[in-house]
């Protein structure tokens, strides 16, 4: 916002951030300002208690706050989004791999190779970002394979438990 001085001919440009209260002096004489409100090219500007509706040369544009738009993020360990992860329940034949959803540290084994469990029993507990998880079956069927033993670091995505028919 550009302000004359008629006394000086001098312009000065305020930021809307920067108007508050002011403090002039002019020909000797103090004058206290405050800027009210803005709106377009119009300002409420209340000099030494009087009110004054002052037009401004131009447009004033609002201030916008930008606005935070977020992908759907895939993970690495998916080669395409439709794809899951593991076997589908309902499918009846193949073999399930358990993946590990996160990075982290086995810290214990529910079931050995040769189990046969059921969907959603607990299989192992994973340790992620100081917090325990459960891993879960995810069809029901015999533990084929185990990948991963207590103690072992895994990376997202890994395949921990193999089960099948």
């Amino acid at each position: 916002m550009e302000f004359k001085n008629l006394y000086t001919e001098k312009i000065t440009t305020l930021k809307i951030s920067e108007m508050k209260k002011f403090k002039f002096t002019i020909n000797g004489n103090q004058y206290e300002t405050e800027i009210l409100n803005v709106e377009d090219n119009l300002a409420e500007v209340e000099v030494n208690g009087t009110l004054y509706k002052v037009e401004v040369d131009k447009t004033m544009k609002a201030v916008k706050t930008p606005k935070l738009v977020r992908q759907n993020v895939v993970p690495s360990t998916d080669s395409h989004p439709a794809v899951a992860k593991t076997s589908s329940p309902a499918s009846p034949k193949g073999a399930g791999s358990i993946k590990s959803p996160l990075p982290g540290v086995v810290l214990e084994m529910f079931v050995r190779e040769g189990d046969i469990v059921k969907m959603g029993q607990r299989l192992l507990l994973l340790e992620a970002m100081k917090m325990e998880n459960n891993i879960e079956a995810d069809k029901a069927g015999k533990v084929i394979s185990i990948l991963k033993q207590k103690g072992d670091s895994v990376m997202e995505g890994d395949v921990l438990i193999i089960i099948g028919d």
